[in-house]
């Protein structure tokens, strides 16, 4: 498959994936609300998946685990799939950024079409740039430290035990269904900002991208350019959504790459770009784009497979806690 082809296969991919997550959406908010009318039966299942929205959860379940509690049995999901985004962010850089994740899905949705209708993007000076980035990593290592190093075995199993923890996926479904003025202020100002500016959230403010970014610094995988090939006409720096300056690269190794593949696909000389592994095995885009789905779809099928996927949060919990 020519590279030219990975950009359609990664919006499908895209697409998939946030059409999916909608629907993951669309039947817990029914399972609460069936919960909340006394319509609900024994049998009811809720959708496990939904743990994917909770990173936070996911961390607490895996300090804890890291400190000897376990593995967190109220939101299972969340720690199975936080270790699975890792794993691939090792492997395949964060390409969970620009194959996966709803947000960066919405946000490059908007640039996009923000620079068909301008017919550019904007970016903030140097300077300013470099401040606003270090944001995210600030709220990584807050994050990081308040729940990895600060919160003591006790109080990890106590708060993961807690009620405000058992319905945290109801308080972050409610945050969006009844959002206050201030918050949506900030949500519009962020969906303007990402018609101006590329990905504004995942590049200044992410504390997720933030650790992804550090992990896939580890990554085998690397765009690297052909110098002999390579006539530094600059497209693939200009195609680059987080402002790399690939054409004077030999290899790519930035916490910034999200493994897009734009600059690959954007090259107007076959090969003078390429993804390989340790510098030297070319991995065509077809293997790349497989891997991705196959390592997220596994890890989430080990989960299941394992029996740390379903909360261990009842029927009866969730009914007790949402209707006192």
């Amino acid at each position: 498959m020519s590279a030219r082809y990975m950009q359609p296969l990664r919006i499908l991919i895209q697409c998939t994936f946030f059409g999916g997550m909608l629907w993951l959406g669309f039947r817990f908010y029914h399972f609460v609300q069936d919960v909340i009318s006394g319509s609900i039966g024994a049998s009811a299942v809720r959708p496990a998946g939904i743990d994917g929205f909770l990173p936070i959860s996911g961390l607490l379940g895996i300090s804890s685990w890291m400190k000897g509690g376990g593995i967190n049995s109220v939101h299972p999901a969340a720690v199975v799939i936080f270790v699975t985004i890792v794993l691939v962010s090792v492997l395949l850089r964060r390409s969970f950024c620009s194959w996966i994740c709803p947000i960066a899905t919405i946000s490059e949705s908007a640039w996009k079409g923000g620079a068909r209708f301008f017919r550019r993007s904007w970016r903030f000076p140097l300077w300013l740039d470099c401040i606003l980035r270090s944001l995210k990593y600030l709220l990584m290592v807050f994050f990081s430290y308040s729940i990895v190093l600060a919160m003591s075995p006790d109080s990890l199993a106590s708060f993961i035990q807690s009620d405000y923890h058992k319905i945290a996926d109801v308080r972050l479904l409610n945050f969006f269904l009844h959002i206050s003025p201030g918050a949506l202020s900030i949500v519009l100002v962020l969906v303007a900002l990402s018609v101006i500016l590329r990905n504004p959230f995942c590049r200044y403010l992410c504390p997720y991208g933030a650790l992804l970014g550090l992990v896939a610094m580890m990554s085998p995988l690397r765009v690297t350019r052909s110098l002999d090939r390579c006539v530094t006409c600059g497209v693939c720096s200009q195609a680059c959504p987080t402002h790399i300056d690939v054409k004077n690269k030999k290899s790519v190794n930035s916490p910034e790459c999200i493994g897009c593949w734009r600059c690959i696909s954007h090259c107007r000389f076959n090969e003078a770009l390429s993804m390989r592994a340790v510098r030297r095995i070319n991995v065509p885009g077809y293997v790349f784009a497989i891997l991705v789905v196959l390592l997220f779809w596994g890890g989430t099928r080990i989960g299941v497979l394992s029996g740390y996927w379903d909360s261990s949060v009842t029927i009866d919990e969730y009914v007790r806690l949402l209707r006192k």
